[in-house]
């Protein structure tokens, strides 16, 4: 293990993030995605928190505060947001910029994926974050209207009323993939959302009852629909009065699969995928929708099946290859979503990160340190010069492949060697739960 890889890391991590910062918060690069990302940024706010120039949480309140201003009137964040004349390679397929000529470069939100759904998600997550790391009561107080529109507009996600959101495929981060319906990824962060909001609403001396209850609900839900195995139960009785729609897909899980060491990428109606979706399973960890024979079932999965090598970590396994029923045409768009390509079983150092976040969520503090060192090798690679910190690599060479300098790349880095540093993980950890605190 190099140590002194590591330790730079750090350091380069943190010039990298903070230079990625603009007067409208944390942008995905400067090198591509030149935009405020709901996604992106709130993930990159999980970094941003651990900068030790201390400059970093007052960037992220900024994404958190140009998302809000162009929040809907139906409550709906937006993908991005950005400048409409900045040139950008990420979007050589709208043109090369994020709007049209002639719009004098105003400040602009996309629509290209803007039915999105893990935008709203992340930005209440991120609001969360912002209050664990500022206890600010008169900023939570101004967001808080902002917050009841955004989980309003995901509860209405809930087409069935069953109590898990319903997404549509390419809805989230994953936005060239074909999860669909109940999505584990999506559920999980909606589980973690009901919690930051009972929180948050404790902090604000508003009831957070219902907000904790809702929250379990889902838990219980992604475990009784997702988790194909002893470590859940199934209350049959309750399913056949409440949610006859979900008899004929359970009892297709049981008989045809019988078990599985991790939470199925989604549930369809009357229908199911059988392929590890590695993000989700990793944040059921992070934020506690999983247990710990659960954890250790997924963790001992992604090494047994070496979606760790040659670098952490492949995203999806199997690949989904052309003529399965998860194949889509669309994958083929800018050649970007071959088997393992991208989010077909590429390997993302931004989920390197919570992959070792999740390391030591479980306990697992020996491997979280390994599989950090390995982090630092990877984001030391480079297409033209080292520490690229770039976006994604190829699932069997390791090598680079995506844009350069990406603010959750970097990010995550950073969060994961302060987790292997300070044995949990920052804010996310099991013993400190979701309580706000004065």
């Amino acid at each position: 293990m190099d140590r002194n890889l590591i330790n730079e890391g750090r350091a380069r991590a943190e010039a990298l993030l903070l230079g990625n910062a603009g007067d409208l918060g944390i942008l995905g690069s400067r090198h591509a995605y030149q935009q405020v990302w709901a996604r992106d940024g709130m993930i990159s706010g999980l970094g941003l928190g651990l900068c030790r120039s201390g400059s970093g949480p007052a960037i992220h309140r900024q994404s958190l505060e140009t998302l809000r201003q162009f929040q809907s009137p139906l409550g709906k964040i937006p993908h991005n947001v950005g400048y409409s004349n900045v040139e950008d390679p990420a979007l050589v397929a709208l043109g090369g910029r994020l709007g049209a000529d002639g719009n004098g470069g105003r400040i602009m939100a996309d629509t290209t994926h803007a039915g999105c759904v893990d935008s709203n998600l992340w930005y209440i997550i991120g609001h969360y974050y912002d209050y664990m790391l500022s206890h600010d009561l008169g900023f939570l107080r101004q967001a808080w209207p902002s917050l009841e529109a955004a989980l309003l507009w995901l509860r209405y996600q809930d087409s069935n009323e069953c109590g898990l959101l319903e997404v549509h495929e390419a809805m989230d981060w994953a936005d060239l993939l074909s999860p669909h319906y109940n999505v584990l990824f999506d559920n999980v962060l909606y589980y973690a959302v009901w919690q930051a909001m009972g929180a948050l609403a404790a902090a604000l001396g508003l009831p957070a009852e219902p907000y904790a209850a809702a929250a379990e609900d889902v838990r219980h839900k992604i475990n009784t629909l997702l988790w194909v195995g002893p470590e859940a139960t199934v209350d049959w009785e309750w399913i056949r009065r409440y949610r006859q729609e979900w008899l004929y897909p359970i009892q297709r899980v049981e008989t045809e699969l019988v078990v599985r060491p991790f939470y199925l990428p989604y549930m369809g109606f009357r229908d199911y995928a059988d392929r590890f979706d590695v993000l989700g399973n990793l944040l059921a960890i992070l934020f506690g929708v999983a247990g710990q024979r659960q954890a250790n079932l997924i963790l001992d999965y992604i090494h047994d099946c070496g979606l760790n090598t040659p670098y952490p970590v492949r995203v999806l396994y199997p690949e989904i290859r052309p003529g399965e029923k998860e194949w889509r045409e669309y994958f083929r768009v800018r050649n970007l979503n071959q088997p393992y390509h991208y989010h077909n079983g590429g390997a993302w150092p931004f989920v390197g990160g919570f992959y070792v976040a999740a390391l030591v969520q479980a306990g697992r503090l020996d491997e979280a340190q390994a599989q950090l060192a390995r982090l630092a090798e990877m984001n030391h690679l480079g297409k033209t010069e080292e520490w690229e910190f770039n976006e994604w690599f190829h699932g069997l060479s390791g090598r680079p492949m995506g844009f350069a300098g990406q603010s959750w790349s970097a990010a995550m880095y950073i969060y994961a060697q302060d987790a292997v540093a300070r044995g949990a993980p920052h804010i996310f950890n099991a013993g400190q739960g979701w309580e706000c605190g004065a």
